[in-house]
């Protein structure tokens, strides 16, 4: 079984960063993509940020040029760095990854952290 520990969400003013972080642990060969998403009230889940295991990212237009997504492979952890953050932000975040334990690949969700910009 694997988990994901996802740490670092919290309230932020507008403008202000914060920096998620999100481990995974258990029985884990490789790690395929590791991915970032986030979870508004009354909205659906959409990708904000993901990374392949070359290190391709792509990242949500809504973030481009403030958000940072990257990963430790040693560490089975992926960041998200997030700078001039908005109200907009404002959700719930959730990393997944994709994970094999052996032969094949499975899709695993941490527990999700709230990211509040306000003033």
């Amino acid at each position: 079984q694997v988990q994901l520990v996802e740490s670092g969400g919290g309230l932020v003013q507008p403008g202000g960063s914060l920096r998620l972080s999100c481990a995974a642990s258990g029985s884990i060969f490789s790690i395929k993509t590791m991915a970032w998403y986030r979870q508004a009230p009354g909205k659906q889940r959409e990708l904000v940020a993901g990374i392949t295991s070359g290190g391709s990212t792509t990242y949500a237009d809504s973030v481009k040029g403030r958000f940072t997504i990257s990963r430790d492979n040693a560490k089975n952890t992926v960041l998200l760095q997030m700078d001039s953050l908005k109200p907009e932000d404002t959700a719930v975040y959730y990393c997944k990854m994709l994970v094999s334990s052996g032969m094949l690949y499975d899709a695993y969700w941490g527990q999700g952290t709230q990211v509040t910009v306000s003033s």
